[in-house]
């Protein structure tokens, strides 16, 4: 077994103590032990040193370090970045929680055995989370375009408000003043949309949530659509580019760029452990139904 190991930055003393209980129980089961480049880039910035061996591999090698489980540790933030690494590949991922929520990363650092051995004993089950797919008629995000949570427009260097012609498998739905619009995948309902004033989507309801930023109309509201839908778009506004972002990479596009979103073939496979159930996550990190009455 291989298990390739991911963080940003290792900022606390947590997560360099969870890298080297890591590191110590990989080394006694035989486990292959691969870190992503930026990970050993983290590493050798910070000056630290492990007994135990172990492989560099960059995001374009991932199918030749034949790699059977990606871990990150780290935030929720950290988690999404491993969409941009394991890509089409459906390699399995968890995160070990080193930052705040901890809302997509629910494993605790101390549970690192707990963790590997389930993993070992392959007593786990998959969430596979719908991702959405960009489509434009230039290259953007550096020929990856897609995301985990959302996709969002945004207003860009103005305070005046934008125009959104939203299309439905190209029968006009509604055009939104706003300062953008959020198209969140169930995993993403959760995140951006949900502050907005989004519904909250279960990950299997294949659907898709629309919910507009700062909408200047009262009658306005969030739409829940079907997943199978293409969403297009036609923007407008005083300036002569726009934002837009995939989860938390972001680019500008020019005005009359082409662009639509729909679902992707290939799905972001996330591990759950026996002890991991969704609905605690959602009461437990997000307060849902919290009532000083239950």
């Amino acid at each position: 077994m291989n298990i390739g190991l991911y963080s940003r930055v290792l900022r606390n003393k947590l997560a360099v103590e969870c890298l080297q209980n890591l590191m110590n129980y990989l080394g006694q089961n035989g486990i292959g032990i691969y870190f992503h480049e930026d990970l050993h880039k983290n590493i050798i910035e910070s000056k630290l040193a492990f007994e135990n061996k172990y492989e560099v591999f960059s995001t374009d090698e991932i199918k030749q370090a034949k790699i059977d489980y990606l871990l990150c540790i780290g935030g929720d933030g950290t988690l999404l970045d491993l969409l941009n690494i394991v890509r089409e590949t459906g390699i399995p991922v968890l995160g070990f929680n080193t930052g705040r929520l901890g809302y997509l990363a629910t494993s605790n650092p101390e549970d690192v055995e707990k963790v590997i051995d389930e993993l070992v004993k392959k007593s786990y089950s998959l969430d596979r989370r719908t991702i959405l797919k960009l489509e434009a008629d230039q290259e953007l995000f550096g020929g990856f375009a897609y995301a985990l949570n959302d996709f969002v427009i945004h207003k860009k260097d103005s305070t005046s408000m934008i125009t959104v012609h939203t299309y439905l498998n190209g029968e006009f739905m509604n055009s939104y003043w706003a300062d953008g619009l959020i198209v969140a995948t169930p995993t993403g309902s959760s995140a951006y949309s949900l502050s907005c004033g989004g519904p909250i989507l279960i990950p299997k309801s294949s659907s898709f949530a629309i919910t507009p930023i700062a909408p200047h109309n009262l009658s306005v509201r969030p739409v829940v659509i079907p997943d199978d839908t293409v969403l297009s778009f036609e923007i407008e506004g005083r300036v002569k580019s726009y934002l837009i972002s995939l989860d938390s990479r972001s680019c500008s596009i020019k005005k009359g760029t082409q662009i639509a979103v729909r679902k992707a073939n290939f799905t972001f496979n996330l591990i759950r452990l026996s002890n991991k159930n969704y609905l605690d996550a959602l009461r437990n990190k997000m307060m849902w139904g919290m009532d000083a009455r239950n």
